[in-house]
Formats: C-alpha cells, sequence, structure tokens
C-alpha cells in the first residue's frame, strides 16, 4: 500500500507542477515524495566547473570535457524514504536538444560519489541524465554500521529512487515523458542494473550491466581467499615485478590456441596453464617463482570453495589477468572485499581477514549479506515487458572474476528455457583481454549503450559490437565482440588487427 500511496501523490505533485514547470529555475518548488529540491539552476554552455577546480581552464593548457557543454539545468535532490536515509541526486537536463531519452549511470564499489564527467558524457549524447550518491558519502562501507537502512539505500533503493524522481523531473521540465529510460553501469554499477531488472522490471527499458559484482559476498570471499594465500608466510608473498613472468608464461601456453598470436587469450577457460613451469630451478629472480609462488598462484587461479561441502563460493582469476593482481594480491587485501566483513557480516571495524575461516564462516556471510547479491536469475518480468540488457565482461578482469558473469548468464538461461527464448532480449558479450571495465591487452573500446539503442529502439539485435584497441593515442586493433558462447574466429587471410577479417562462431 505504501508502494501505491507514493505514486499517486507523486502524480498529484507532477500535475499540479508541469504546467508551470517552465523553466530549470522553476523545477526547485517540484513536490515529490520524500524528497527536496535543494537546487535547481541553468548552466550556460561552457561554464560548468566541477568542485575543485576553480575558474576556466588557462589558455594553452588541456581542454576539460566541460567546456564544450551545452547549456544543461541541473538539479540537485535530496531524497529521505526513511528516517535514517540522506539520498543525494543529481540530473542534468539539456536546455535544447534533448534525445527525448532518460540516462541513469551506475556507480563504483561502495563509492558514495557522483560524477561530473559521467552525467557530462550523458549530456553529450543528448540525454537528460542522472547520477545518486547511494545514499552517503565516501568509498568504504563503514556508513553501513549501525545503519541497516542505509545498507538498503546502497544495495537497490537509492537506483529506484533515482529512477522514479528522474522520469519525474523530466516530465515537470519538458511536459513529457521520457520516449525511453536507459541504465548504464559497470562493477557495481553492473550489480545495480541487474538488481533493477530482478526487482524493478519496469523502471527501464534497456540496461547495460558491465562487468557485474553481482555475487558480491563471492567476490568478498575471494579477497580474503587471495589475501590468505598471499600473506599465509613471508615466503608466498609473490611481488608484483613477478607478474609480468607469469603473464608471459600464460601467452607462450594458451596465446595460439584461437588461432592467431596477438598477445590476448580469447577464452582462457580453454588455457590450461600450470605456473609450475617456471618454478625456479636455481636461485630466485623476476623471472621465475619459487616453490611457495607457485602455490600461491595456483590458489589465485583457483575457484573459492567452502572447506566443509567443497561448494564453489566464487570462481578464480582467469589466464591473462596476471598484470592487474595487485588489486587483490598485493601487499594489503583489497579494500572493497574486506569492507563487507567489518561494516555488514562481523560489524568490527577491527576484524581481522585472518580470522575467516571458510568452513564456519561462509553461511555466516550470506546470512548477514546475502541480499546484496544480484543473482536471482528470474527476470521474466523484465523481458517479457519488451526490456533489453547486454552485459559484458572483460576475461582479463582481476578484480571481479568474469566466469560469474557466465555462470549467471547460464543461470538466467536454465530459469527461462533456454538460449532461444533469451537471446531476444538478453545477450553477454565477454570481452578478450579487457581488465576491469576496461584497460588490458584487448580492444576494450567499444559503444554498448549504442548499440543497447538499437536494439530497443530499431529492434535490431546486436550480432557483434564492434571495439578497438587505443595506443598511444591512436586505433591500433579493432576486433568483433561476439554475444557469449561465440567468439571471434579468424577467416585466414588479412589483417589480424582489422574486425572485418573475424566472424563470430561457437567454437
Amino acid at each position: 500500500m505504501r508502494k501505491l500511496s507514493r505514486v499517486a501523490s507523486l502524480v498529484i505533485a507532477l500535475t499540479a507542477t508541469t504546467a508551470f514547470a517552465a523553466t530549470c529555475e522553476s523545477l526547485a518548488s517540484l513536490r515529490l515524495p520524500d524528497t527536496t529540491v535543494t537546487s535547481a539552476a541553468t548552466v550556460p554552455q561552457g561554464a560548468f566547473t566541477p568542485a575543485g577546480q576553480n575558474g576556466p581552464t588557462a589558455a594553452g593548457s588541456q581542454r576539460t570535457p566541460f567546456s564544450a557543454l551545452p547549456t544543461f539545468c541541473r538539479v540537485l535532490l535530496t531524497i529521505r524514504p526513511t528516517s535514517d536515509s540522506d539520498i543525494r541526486m543529481e540530473m542534468w537536463l539539456p536546455a535544447s536538444g534533448w534525445n527525448k531519452k532518460f540516462e541513469a549511470n551506475g556507480n563504483g564499489g561502495w563509492s558514495g560519489a557522483i560524477a561530473p564527467g559521467t552525467l557530462a558524457a550523458g549530456l553529450q549524447r543528448g540525454y537528460a541524465a542522472a547520477m545518486t550518491d547511494t545514499g552517503h558519502e565516501g568509498g568504504s562501507a563503514i556508513f553501513a554500521l549501525g545503519h541497516p537502512e542505509k545498507l538498503v539505500d546502497w544495495d537497490y533503493r537509492a537506483v529506484h529512487e533515482m529512477a522514479v524522481k528522474g522520469k519525474a523531473l523530466i516530465e515537470a521540465f519538458y511536459g513529457e515523458a521520457p520516449k525511453f529510460s536507459y541504465w548504464s553501469g559497470c562493477s557495481q554499477g553492473g550489480r545495480q542494473g541487474l538488481k533493477e531488472a530482478q526487482m524493478y522490471p519496469a523502471d527501464f527499458d534497456g540496461i547495460v550491466a558491465g562487468a557485474p559484482g553481482l555475487n558480491w559476498t563471492g567476490r568478498s570471499m575471494q579477497t580474503v581467499w587471495i589475501g590468505q594465500a598471499t600473506h599465509k608466510d613471508e615466503a608466498s608473498f609473490v611481488p608484483n615485478t613477478k607478474f609480468a613472468a607469469i603473464h608471459n608464461a600464460v601467452l607462450d601456453a594458451c596465446d595460439v590456441k584461437d588461432g592467431v598470436k596477438d598477445g590476448v587469450i580469447e577464452d582462457p577457460t580453454r588455457c590450461n596453464f600450470d605456473p609450475g613451469v617456471i618454478e625456479c630451478k636455481g636461485a630466485d629472480s623476476p623471472t621465475c617463482l619459487t616453490s611457495p609462488q607457485v602455490e600461491t598462484v595456483r590458489k589465485i587461479y583457483a575457484s573459492v570453495t567452502n572447506s566443509r561441502t567443497r561448494q564453489e563460493i566464487f570462481p578464480g582469476h582467469e589466464s591473462g589477468s596476471e598484470m592487474g593482481w595487485n588489486t587483490m594480491a598485493g601487499p594489503n587485501p583489497f579494500g572493497t572485499g574486506t569492507d563487507l566483513f567489518k561494516y555488514v557480516v562481523f560489524q568490527n571495524p577491527n576484524w581481522d581477514y585472518k580470522s575467516f575461516n571458510f568452513d564456519s564462516d561462509v553461511d555466516a556471510t550470506l546470512k548477514a549479506a546475502g541480499k546484496l547479491n544480484a543473482m536471482d536469475a528470474n527476470v521474466k518480468s523484465f523481458l517479457s515487458r519488451g526490456g533489453k540488457m547486454i552485459q559484458y565482461h572483460g576475461w582479463g578482469d582481476p578484480q571481479i572474476s568474469p566466469r560469474s558473469s557466465v555462470n549467471y548468464y547460464k543461470s538466467v538461461l536454465d530459469a527461462m528455457g533456454g538460449a532461444s527464448q533469451v537471446m531476444g532480449s538478453y545477450r553477454l558479450f565477454m570481452v578478450p583481454g579487457m581488465a576491469h571495465c576496461g584497460g588490458g591487452d584487448g580492444t576494450s573500446t567499444f559503444d554498448m549503450l549504442g548499440a543497447l539503442e538499437q536494439w530497443v529502439e530499431a529492434k535490431k539485435a546486436p550480432e557483434r559490437i564492434e571495439a578497438s584497441r587505443m595506443r598511444d593515442g591512436k586505433v591500433d586493433r579493432t576486433r568483433p565482440l561476439c554475444p557469449y558462447p561465440q567468439v571471434a574466429v579468424y577467416k585466414g587471410s588479412g589483417s589480424t588487427d582489422e574486425s572485418a577479417n573475424f566472424t563470430c562462431q561457437v567454437k
């Protein structure tokens, strides 16, 4: 009943307000449930200056992307759906040239921040773009300690509130609802997108979910798994000066398995690399691994398992991800992962990751934090109403293991009755060589949102998505990204750096 009453009051507020909300500044008086419009101001062309940057860019220095922005209406809101909520939302609405669409953007990690650059990118494409701080400030999960409602805000409520309030702002400002509403996010933003499809299927017409942290508890336990292996003792630690040697050995073993020697592994699941091949035969050196280090590396590649049930908790890192291992296998465990245990599971800021027991503490973790996962395979409501979703993940991701995306995609296929029931609405694109949300040795520059628009608006399903690799500011390679389980297969002639010489096939 509470949801119905809020929707009803929203409609009443819009009916009363739309008639006079002809200017940006008039949005300051817009009345929305549980919401205060704290600012509504027109930003002239090229005049936006993000916090911490005073004044215009000096002549002769590099232009910021904000200097080219068109005139827009900047609206800041505070949303308080509960007495302990304090969700900040920001929306940029083009003063002219609006493309009739709404773009909501995701966050990263435990981040409580709104990124002006993300909003600027949406604005430049003609979108009315929005973002939220998920209900807190800072990049730590300390906000959740003693504040269960704030954790709910971070989990899903802030995003849903942004979807509702964003559409209301658009209708009030332009006098019409958006024709299409899209979600775009990577990492935590990918998890947020999947949650939207699972919990609020009517919020968006299309969702881009990149490298989603969908198994939030599993990734956190992997943080501990790798941390305990890496710091078991002094001899077990693998310095980052050895990552290149491991990576090169992986390429020597598996690069050509896809038929092209190009420094990228097309499908790491076909690579059976054993780090024992570079075990030191004599003195320790940067080009080899000591016996304890070999065991550490094997642990990094291995799936996290429950020591009692032997069930997989989270897939291990893939061959080809080694150059980014400092994130989890560095001098300190990955803070995003350990924060879950400090502030949510055990609620003890002094908790020590070395105390985690993979027998007794797994169930405790799932009980305390399992609700944060976005692993519900039932997305029937989202797909049946015409929603489209593109999920993507880099095979070289050293932060969120890419097989977690593959596993989720397969679970949706199982729940929905097979690929024939899903491919028309939901596709997964694995990106060879790409690290977390970008970077790496693969073709990690692409336009997923553009492909999604074509799918939603023109009914043109993405059979392949063109991608490129930038080196020294120039494109030096193009490749097609293929819908899983297809991979890019070389035709046998022409440059292997040109996408036209590859087809998408199942191998």
